[in-house]
């Protein structure tokens, strides 16, 4: 797994979680448990992880959603 991007964004991350699994890529959001450890603040992001074999198609689907920004790669 590798990470596509870092957000404490709920609705950004639901969004791109639909587009992955609308494209059959295995992803996985981590982190989303310290919200316990900081207290539902929202102040610690969620990551983004993406198999290495969906890694250059989340990429374009990041892209052709206009959130190509989010990853750090265009």
């Amino acid at each position: 797994m590798k990470e596509l991007f870092r957000s404490n964004d709920a609705v950004l991350l639901s969004f791109v979680e639909a587009l992955l699994n609308d494209a059959g890529i295995a992803h996985v959001i981590v982190d989303g448990n310290m919200s316990i450890v900081e207290g539902s603040l929202g102040i610690l992001p969620r990551r983004m992880l993406v198999s290495v074999d969906g890694w250059n198609q989340a990429l374009r689907i990041l892209k052709e959603a206009e959130l190509g920004h989010v990853t750090g790669h265009g």
